[in-house]
């Protein structure tokens, strides 16, 4: 159901980030690390199960939505895979 902007206490602007504007081109992340970082958050910070479950759903449509500046590894048993930054995504003045 709807509700009046006026019931809120705040609102904030929407913005979703590009990966390469959160990524370093040089490392690859798993699904937990990227949500994260797409909070502003260092990657190994913990958080509580329901929080990090809700980031994930999150992430997850924002990694699909950009899936052509990624890469993905072929994970190795029960580790997760991990995900980069597709050397194309990468601006050339950015590499150094």
């Amino acid at each position: 159901m709807p509700k009046p902007k006026d019931e809120f206490d705040t609102l904030y602007g929407y913005l979703l980030y590009d990966p390469e504007d959160v990524l370093d081109p040089d490392y690859m992340y798993t699904v937990d690390e990227i949500a994260r970082m797409l909070q502003g958050l260092d990657p190994t910070t913990e958080l509580s199960e329901e929080t990090e479950d809700r980031l994930i759903e999150w992430t997850i449509p924002w990694i699909i939505q950009h899936e052509e500046k990624f890469v993905i590894n072929d994970p190795r048993g029960d580790d997760p895979g991990y995900f980069g930054l597709h050397p194309d995504a990468v601006a050339e003045d950015d590499e150094e």
